[in-house]
This record gives structure tokens, sequence and C-alpha cells, in this order.
């Protein structure tokens, strides 16, 4: 199996890793509080911490991210999510173009690409190793923050409770004045609470404070300078929000006005015949950003929406190629292609809904690495029978060069034939490697021939001249085809004797000359054929003429044994029209006997050709009769 990281061990193209985290868009606390600040706009502002990006940092090397990386997860910092997803992806990023230079170099050096193997990197086993401490200490964050969110809750609503006891009358409100304004002081130093509380308890703190300053009458003119405060605040706060319309990055004035609420809602109140008409400005301003806030999120979620389903159909075709039959090591190499074409193609795509996108990398890198490890054990599988061919072939051209200065000619031709009988039945072995052991294995039985050759050893000597007479036969019987007289035929046969008598020819002449002396002695058989029929026609209307003078029964009998022996000759054809079909035409064998069988068809017909001219001339002779 492969890592994360890499795809293939051969030839392919990584998928990035960064392409399996959460889209740079909010985190899980960050939906919730978009949540909150879009409910303020029937509502009063909730209570949310704001998540601002932080400055990235450009890495050169693998080392200066595993640096940052140690010092994240051995310093009593917690891991900011962003930092931590950029720090792998830069990792894999370089990672991922050191390998393809490192096999550039190797291919561009004139090595088998099939043949490289990754070396595992040490550095990216100590950096899976940090980032595991850094998820534990962002698990631990985790539970921390929510610990601490539980107890925030718990102090403001001690906070409301106890300003619900000063706002039950006039006088209490005036003697609790002091100790309400330090309550108002705590509550703003108090931090985030569980964002599904936030809204409720805002909502009751605002209530209370109000109630409150409604029952203030000992300190107006306090009241009044606090509600003037406030107003002032609060206006800023309204022409700040309304600016942020103008902002060209929403998911920043999304940020922004998050800002302008948590100072919003730190702010008292302002005198109750204006809190209506602030709150309202506030409010429309904001829902101005929240509705672009929106609409950004409903493009992206569409753009993430298509990207899936162009990664789903990705998948399919990885699973589709990965279960197709590979007969050999091209159709391996043709697949392999298609999938780094498709590994090229997934790069180039976005992110998929944060539920769907590791779960569609998974897919897609279980059916590369499926396709790849099986891809490499078959070459692996290879390369030994390679190694083993190349053994085998070495062990013959040893044999050969042991052979080679013999001169006991007949029986060591035997031995070199037989070892080039071996050589073709090894295996194949790497183009290159083969090109120089066959050299080697071929010089060393030239060697030997030249020399047979050189002292007049040659077994095939013999055989050579057998050639020689045959071709003189079938030059002869071509002299035969241009005469007409009546001996041709003896002749033939004789000459055929005559060519049946002679031995064996040069194996590689064999088939021509086989080809030769049949063409023409099937021009021959035909005209022989066409001559000896005109005759036993000419004697068979000479010996009807002699039937007829008989009487009408020995012309009949005639004709019904020749009609016998027709259908009979017909029957035979059919017969071995249909064995036709089972000869090997592939083999030289095979195309004799297929030879054979078609003049053997021929001659049936023409006999057939005749006794149905001998039974026309019946039918003509009993006609005339009549």
């Amino acid at each position: 199996m492969i890592d994360s990281e890499d795809l293939s061990e051969k030839k392919t193209e990584e998928v990035m890793p960064e392409e399996i985290e959460v889209p740079e868009v909010v985190s899980q606390e960050e939906a919730q509080e978009e949540i909150s600040v879009a409910e303020v706009t029937n509502e009063q502002p909730t209570e949310t911490e704001v998540a601002l990006p932080s400055a990235k940092r450009t890495y050169a090397t693998k080392s200066e991210v595993l640096d940052r990386v140690r010092e994240i997860a051995h310093s009593e910092e917690y891991p900011n999510k962003e930092e931590v997803d950029e720090l792998k992806s830069a990792f894999y990023r370089l990672h991922t173009a050191e390998r393809e230079a490192k096999l550039k170099e190797y291919i561009d050096g004139g090595s088998d690409p099939d043949s490289y193997q990754f070396v595992p990197d040490e550095l990216e086993e100590h950096f899976k190793a940090e980032m595991s401490i850094i998820k534990e200490k962002r698990n631990k964050q985790f539970l921390e923050q929510e610990a601490e969110k539980q107890e925030n809750l718990k102090r403001k609503q001690a906070i409301i409770e106890r300003i619900k006891e000063m706002a039950t009358s006039p006088e209490m409100a005036n003697k609790s004045y002091q100790e309400f304004k330090q309550l108002q002081q705590e509550w703003k130093e108090i931090k985030a609470v569980p964002a599904e509380s936030a809204n409720e308890l805002w909502r009751n703190y605002q209530l209370y404070v109000e109630q409150f300053y409604d029952l203030l009458k000992l300190n107006s003119e306090a009241r009044e300078y606090d509600f003037k405060k406030n107003l002032g605040l609060k206006t800023h706060l309204c022409e700040a929000a309304e600016k942020l319309a103008e902002e060209t990055d929403v998911v920043s004035a999304f940020h922004q006005l998050q800002e302008l609420h948590q100072q919003y809602r730190e702010i008292g109140p302002v005198a109750k015949e204006l809190r209506e008409d602030i709150w309202g400005r506030f409010k429309a301003a904001s829902t101005v950003i929240n509705k672009r806030h929106q609409q950004h999120f409903e493009r992206l979620r569409s753009m993430e929406q298509e990207n899936l389903n162009r990664k789903t159909a990705l998948c399919e075709q990885v699973e589709a190629i990965a279960g197709e039959e590979n007969k050999g090591a091209s159709d391996w190499e043709k697949h392999a292609k298609q999938i780094i074409e498709i590994q090229k193609e997934w790069k180039t795509i976005g992110f998929a809904p944060q539920k769907m996108n590791v779960k569609i990398f998974e897919r897609f890198r279980t059916a590369c690495d499926d396709f790849f490890t099986r891809k490499t054990l078959f070459f692996k599988e290879l390369k030994e029978k390679f190694h083993e061919n190349a053994e085998k072939k070495r062990a013959l051209i040893e044999r050969a060069q042991a052979l080679k200065d013999s001169t006991e000619w007949k029986a060591t031709s035997d031995k070199f034939i037989a070892l080039q009988k071996e050589w073709k039945a090894v295996g194949m072995v790497p183009k290159k490697l083969g090109d120089k052991l066959w050299a080697e294995f071929l010089a060393a039985c030239n060697h030997f021939f030249e020399a047979r050759n050189a002292a007049g050893g040659n077994p095939y000597a013999a055989e050579r001249e057998n050639l020689e007479k045959k071709r003189n036969i079938i030059t002869r019987l071509h002299e035969l085809a241009e005469q007409k007289t009546e001996e041709v035929e003896e002749q033939v046969h004789n000459l055929i004797d005559e060519y049946n008598a002679v031995g064996h020819v040069p194996f590689k002449e064999k088939d021509k000359l086989y080809k030769e002396y049949h063409d023409i002695l099937d021009k021959l058989q035909k005209e022989l054929n066409i001559s000896a029929a005109r005759r036993k026609l000419d004697q068979f209307k000479t010996a009807i003429k002699n039937a007829a003078q008989r009487g009408e029964d020995a012309l009949g009998n005639e004709r019904a044994r020749l009609f016998r022996h027709y259908e009979g000759l017909k029957q035979e054809i059919q017969t071995y029209e249909n064995n036709l079909g089972f000869l090997n035409a592939s083999s030289k064998k095979g195309n004799s006997l297929l030879d054979e069988v078609h003049r053997k068809i021929q001659r049936l017909k023409d006999e057939m050709e005749l006794v149905r001219q001998k039974i026309k001339t019946i039918d003509e002779e009993q006609k005339d009769g009549e």
C-alpha cells in the first residue's frame, strides 16, 4: 500500500494530500457563528468569537516546514487550524516536486522507468509523527475550550440573575448602580459561550439591563450620559456596518461584521425611544452583509457538489480500468497511462463538500493503490522471469562457445541446431540485454558455420544438388506443356517418377519448389484430362451406336448405370468439400494436404462432366431412334 501522498510507486502523478483537507471557508465554530450572525437580522446581536485568518508564511524546504511543525507540536501554544493545514499542504507540495524531479533525472539518464523504486523518506515519517502530536493537542484544545465555554455560560447566567434581582424596583436599582456597572464590565470580560446558548443568553441580558435602566431614577444625569454615549458608539458601528457593503471580499466583510456585533453587544442601551431605530439601522446593514455571505457560500456549495460529481466519475473510471484484464506488460502500461491522466485531471478539481471530501479521496486513492500495487507485483515477477531467462541464454552462449572450434562438422552442426531451438524456446528478456546476448550467441554460431563452410564440410551440399535436379525436371515439364503429341502423358508420368526419386532439398527452398512443381502438374493434368475425356467420349459414342442396334433395353441399362455413377461422384465431391474445413491451412503440412484435396475434387468434377456428356449422348441416340 502507498501513503496518502503517493498514489503509485511508478510513473504516477501524486494526488496532493491538501486536497483531502477541509476547504478554507469556515470551521465548525465559525459555521455556528455564521448562523448566529444571520439570526440577528431579526433579533439582538449574538455573542460569538471571531477567528481571524493568520498571515501565511512561505517555506523553501521540507526541513523548514518540519521545524515549524515541531515547534508547534512541542510548544505550549495551541495549534492554529489554518496554519496546520497550510503546513501540511506546503510539505507535500515540496515532497511531490522532489519525487518527480528524482524520477525525471532517473529517466533522463536512460534508465528504465519501470525499474525505478521510490526510496522511503525519513523526513516524511518525522513529519507524520509530529502531526500526530499536533492532532492530539488540537483535540485537547477543543475539549478545554468547550469546558471553558460552559463555565463562561454559568458566570453570565449568574450575572443575569443578579441584574434581574436588582431590576425589581427603582430603589433597588438606585442602590445597586455601582454594582451594576461592575457586572457590566465583568460581562464584557467573559468570552465565548456555547453557540446554541448565545442568542437566548444575550436576549435575557439585554432585557434585564434595559429594565434596570428604566427603573434607575436616582442618577438620571448619569443614565442620560450613558444613553448618549452608547448612542454615539452604536451609530458609529452602524456606519461601519453600512460601509462593509462596499467590501469586495465577502468573507472578510462577514468576519468584520462579527467584530462589529461583538462590539455592539458590549455597549449598553440607549434611550428607550431610540432603541428600536438604532437597532433597526444596524440590523438592516447586517442583513446586506449576511445576504452576500449566504449567496457566496451557496455558490461555493454548488461548486463543491459539481466537484464531487466529477470526482465520483473519475473514481468510477479508475475502478473500471483497475478491473480490466491485463494480458501483458503493454496492457499494464496502457492502463497505467490512462490512470495517470485521470490523476492529473483530479488535481485540477477543487474541493468536494466537507462531509464527502475525505471519503471521495479515500475511494480514489484505494482504486489507484489497488491497480499500481498489482502492477508493481506483475513487473516484479516479470523482472524475476527476465533474470531467469537471461541466465538460461547465458548458459546456451557458454555451450555454443565451447562448440564453436569443433571440426566434427556433422555432429556439431546438429548440436548447434539443437542449441538454436533451445534459444527460441527461452522466454523474453529486456531488449537491450536481449540484443547483447543474441549477438554473443550468434557470433559463436557464425564462427563454427563459417569454419565448416570454409573446410567444405557442408552437410547440405547434397540438398543443393537435389534442388538443381528438381528444378531441371520442372523445366522439362514446362517444355512438355507446349507439346501436343500423344506421347506427352507417358513422358509426364516418367518425369513424375524421376522427381519423386530425388531426395530432400534445402528447407528454405522447399515451399517455393513445391508450388512450382504442382502448378505445372496441374496445368498438364488439366490438358491431359481434356484430351483423354475427348477420346473416351468419342469411343463411347461409337459403342452407343452399336448398343442401339441391340435394342432399347441396352441403352436404358447403360443410362441407369451412368446416372448411378454420376450421383456417386457428386456425393464423393461433397464429402471432400466438407472435409476441407478440418484441414489446418496454417501449417506447411496442412497446405500440402489442402492442395492435394483440391486436385482430387477437380479430377472428380472432370469425370462427372464426362459422365454427363455420356448420358446426354444416350438421350440423343434414343431421341433419334424414335
